[in-house]
């Protein structure tokens, strides 16, 4: 089944089409037979597509909503002349969505009705920046697909559903999580859900009895504990903001920084916030960028303070959070890394893994090095427990048989 795999923000679209069934997943024969993205959507957008794993194909079209950024890319799609095998869209047989935020009601990938779009529309005050963005992607390929087609949305929530109370409740009034939800949901569950069901298969440990960390590092982080397959602590809270140091976001901080930060530069609270994601983390830190790689340029090459120290900052936060979920889980076989720094940058995995020799982790620098690129595979010396991995995460591999598992009636186990 070809399936239209979609990422929609408030002015992007990322796309990739995937072909995908049962007998294709036991193989991981999936094939991807086209990819791109859309940006600066309400304009003069700019897209890239690229057919299987030819070349990347750019130009610029005026596209005033994401519906006319679907028909766009399905036109491109379905042209003789893009390379993509198929030749009309009615050899796309579903859509499969990324959805940020499915509250306490979706609690694993469903099928899309009119029921499905009113939750959605219900969690946008959790998410107020995303789900606007999913619902649009979901209407524009109703309007372009028509009604028949099958949609299915796949919620970064769902995977942490399985949180304990002791793991997902704040220590503040009860009365909070009753009236208004206020819990942990945590974030880049699909990411963390598909690092743990591919190191079972590359090492071929049955999902029971197995304990994993795994940690999405990227321009956003999140780091995960893992149980038998469940979820069962991760770093993301009631929105993405908490937890370990991003790109632009402070991860943890005390709460009463927003007043007293507030008061003394005159800001509201809603500004506060916006600087806590929008102006912190390793820019923050840094003064200079929120890019990992141009960090570890600057440090490098201007041995630039402060650049050092936000990234001594990220790593130390990570490696904090490997050790309280280490004693959470009682141990671990494996700390698994993912995102375009975990998956990228072998200075920050191993300044990460730094300090942990004590509960046996034993990095091979000659692995790590040489594991970049798309590459995965064990950085960890013979003897280490728990072992090292690098497993770059395949989120849209995941939304597309997920898509097909639901539209089949296939039970999917989170």
């Amino acid at each position: 089944m070809n399936i239209l795999v979609l990422n929609v923000g408030s002015s992007t679209l990322k796309f990739q089409l995937i072909d995908t069934d049962e007998h294709r997943f036991a193989g991981n024969a999936d094939r991807r037979l086209a990819r791109g993205q859309i940006e600066r959507i309400g304009g003069e957008a700019v897209w890239s597509y690229r057919a299987g794993e030819g070349e990347p194909r750019t130009g610029s079209a005026p596209m005033r909503d994401h519906r006319a950024a679907v028909d766009h890319l399905l036109e491109w799609i379905t042209n003789q002349e893009s390379g993509v095998p198929i030749a009309s869209v009615a050899e796309i047989g579903a859509a499969g969505h990324r959805v940020v935020h499915g509250a306490e009601r979706f609690v694993r990938s469903v099928l899309i009705d009119d029921a499905v779009l009113r939750g959605i529309d219900d969690t946008i005050e959790l998410a107020p920046l995303h789900n606007p963005a999913n619902l649009k992607g979901i209407q524009a390929v109703r309007a372009v697909l028509g009604p028949g087609v099958p949609q299915v949305a796949v919620f970064d929530t769902a995977f942490h559903h399985t949180l304990p109370e002791q793991a997902f409740l704040y220590a503040i009034p009860y009365s909070l999580y009753r009236r208004h939800r206020v819990r942990r949901y945590g974030f880049h569950g699909t990411s963390h859900r598909y690092v743990s069901y591919r190191w079972r298969q590359l090492t071929g440990r049955p999902r029971e009895g197995s304990r994993l960390i795994t940690l999405h590092l990227g321009n956003g982080c999140s780091a995960c504990a893992i149980r038998d397959g469940d979820s069962v602590d991760t770093s993301m809270g009631f929105t993405p903001l908490e937890g370990l140091v991003m790109g632009t976001r402070s991860g943890d901080v005390d709460p009463a920084v927003l007043d007293y930060v507030g008061q003394k530069e005159g800001l509201s609270l809603h500004d506060v916030e916006l600087l806590l994601n929008k102006q912190s983390g390793l820019l923050g830190i840094s003064g200079l960028t929120n890019d990992m790689r141009e960090l570890m340029a600057e440090a490098d090459e201007h041995d630039d303070r402060r650049a050092r120290l936000a990234i001594e900052l990220f790593c130390y936060r990570a490696r904090k959070y490997v050790g309280a979920y280490l004693a959470a889980l009682g141990g671990a076989d494996a700390i698994c890394f993912a995102g375009g720094v975990g998956e990228n940058a072998a200075r920050i995995r191993a300044k990460v893994c730094e300090g942990l020799e004590f509960a046996g982790v034993r990095l091979d620098p000659a692995a790590n090095e040489a594991t970049a690129g798309g590459r995965e595979g064990r950085i960890s010396a013979e003897g280490s427990q728990p072992e090292v991995w690098v497993i770059p995460t395949d989120e849209e591999l995941l939304i597309a048989r997920d898509t097909y598992r639901v539209v089949h009636g296939i039970e999917t186990r989170y």
